[in-house]
């Protein structure tokens, strides 16, 4: 559909909501907001209503139930976008209480009147159960809204109506074919959690996004968050750039040719403890001391536990951070969806420009994602917005098991990330633990794929001699061939 021939739009003032609608709510259309009670319908249309009176726009906002309207006002006065100097100014509060029990034609009379007489361009009726509950009259509903609903579109005003019934329910209503769109809100409960969730059901004449998306409630009001797989991106058809972004660890960085390929995303899948968060810290550093904004994304260390660590090797965090070219972002441990997570790391990445993210955990990214089903895709959108904004990036995953000979990565939803593929791993020999690394794959790029044992000391991380002294060292169980592993170069 070419939206530059559709209709002038209303713009909600809330640019998640604007981006759900495909822009906004088509002008002269109504729109019922659903949902059981406690969702936040009334917080989002009112939100809607105050910022349309911000912008100078005349609102009628109508009550339908016998409580005194500056209970409604108490309640909404906690928000930031409550301006209680609007009121009477440009948002005309009116109850409808009385003339309800009249009858639809009386209703409809006085809310035109009133929208007519203030020039309204928005009218917000809250609650339009308490209607049917007061007429139980199916006919009187239908015929009170489709009059309504023309009276209004000749009045280029739009309507949005609230009402408390799941989508299910509304569905089976005559209010549903009624108007022109629906939104429906939920709070779905997942074991301990209570999840909020916003779907576009309909919404004539206009593309949008479909299906369920992210909704939260904070001091600001609503905010929804899209979901990432849902939203466009302009693709550009384009080469890879040339160039490499290199670890600053030499021997490591000859494996593959000189570092990762620009604008390529890695997994760094290694066993518990054994320096992937050092090692992701060396590639975010040497962004940062080539004057590459680089931004560390961590699930596990605070700033400090990992500036300490880095320093016993001789790695300075603290110093490339406080130059302003090292982003260290400390998600806790609390009960944050991935949308959340992802949308914060988008905008620093915005924000900062960041060539290099790292992000240390990335198991705690997918579980965070509460449909299984939806993992893959959602990472596989990650990406691809990390590579569209010129980001060379980097993931950290934990391998279960610290020995053994379970090493497939295929069926983890985060494999789609893996362009490039660094092993870590211990293995046991002659009584010791060694640390090797490997390169299992490269996309398009050529590499080594020799095993090289590595150590962490207090000089530094160090990549030694290629491993041929044994084998069956990818399974953590290694059988020797000969001379001792762990010779430095």
């Amino acid at each position: 559909m070419d939206r530059s021939r559709m209709g002038p739009l209303f713009e909600t003032g809330i640019p998640s909501f604007d981006t759900l609608l495909g822009g906004g709510i088509p002008r002269r259309q109504s729109v019922i907001v659903t949902g059981d009670p406690g969702c936040g319908k009334t917080v989002l249309c009112s939100q809607v209503a105050f910022l349309a009176a911000a912008r100078g726009l005349p609102v009628v906002l109508a009550t339908v139930t016998s409580e005194p309207h500056d209970k409604l006002v108490s309640e909404l006065s906690g928000f930031s976008f409550f301006q209680r100097e609007l009121l009477d100014e440009k948002l005309f509060v009116i109850s409808a209480y009385s003339t309800l029990k009249q009858g639809p034609r009386e209703t409809r009379d006085l809310l035109l009147q009133t929208v007519r007489k203030q020039g309204a361009k928005l009218l917000f009726i809250d609650g339009l159960r308490a209607i049917r509950d007061l007429w139980q009259d199916e006919a009187k509903l239908r015929e009170f809204l489709y009059e309504l609903g023309i009276s209004l579109a000749a009045a280029d005003c739009v309507g949005l109506f609230t009402t408390e019934y799941p989508l299910e329910k509304l569905l089976a209503l005559p209010e549903a074919t009624t108007v022109d769109g629906i939104v429906s809100l939920s709070v779905n409960r997942r074991a301990s959690r209570r999840l909020r969730r916003v779907e576009v059901v309909k919404l004539r004449g206009r593309p949008h996004l479909s299906g369920e998306h992210l909704m939260h409630i904070g001091s600001d009001g609503v905010r929804f968050l899209p979901r990432l797989e849902a939203q466009e991106i302009q693709v550009e058809d384009r080469e890879p750039p040339e160039g490499r972004a290199s670890f600053g660890l030499k021997e490591l960085d000859v494996l593959m040719e000189g570092g990762l390929p620009l604008h390529s995303a890695t997994m760094l899948a290694g066993s518990m403890g054994i320096g992937k968060t050092l090692l992701a810290a060396h590639f975010a550093v040497e962004g940062a001391r080539h004057s590459e904004p680089a931004l560390f994304v961590s699930y596990f260390d605070s700033q400090a536990a990992l500036n300490a660590r880095a320093r016993r090797i001789g790695l300075d965090v603290e110093h490339h951070v406080r130059r302003g070219l090292l982003t260290y972002l400390h998600m806790l441990p609390v009960e944050v969806e991935a949308d959340l997570v992802v949308d914060r790391v988008l905008e620093e990445v915005r924000r900062q420009g960041a060539k290099r993210v790292v992000i240390d955990g990335l198991t705690a990214l997918e579980l965070s994602i509460e449909d299984p089903e939806r993992r893959r895709i959602f990472l596989a959108a990650l990406a691809l917005r990390l590579r569209q904004a010129g980001v060379t990036s980097l993931f950290t995953r934990e391998v279960p098991k610290v020995a053994g000979t379970e090493l497939d990565f295929s069926d983890a939803p985060i494999a789609i990330l893996g362009e490039n593929l660094l092993l870590l791993r211990y293995v046991e020999l002659r009584g010791r633990i060694h640390r090797i690394l490997s390169v299992l794959k490269m996309r398009d790029s050529k590499y080594d794929n020799e095993l090289r044992e590595f150590e962490i000391a207090d000089t530094g991380m160090r990549v030694l001699a290629p491993v041929r002294s044994a084998e069956g060292l990818l399974t953590g169980q290694a059988r020797p061939l000969g001379t001792s592993i762990g010779r430095a170069e």
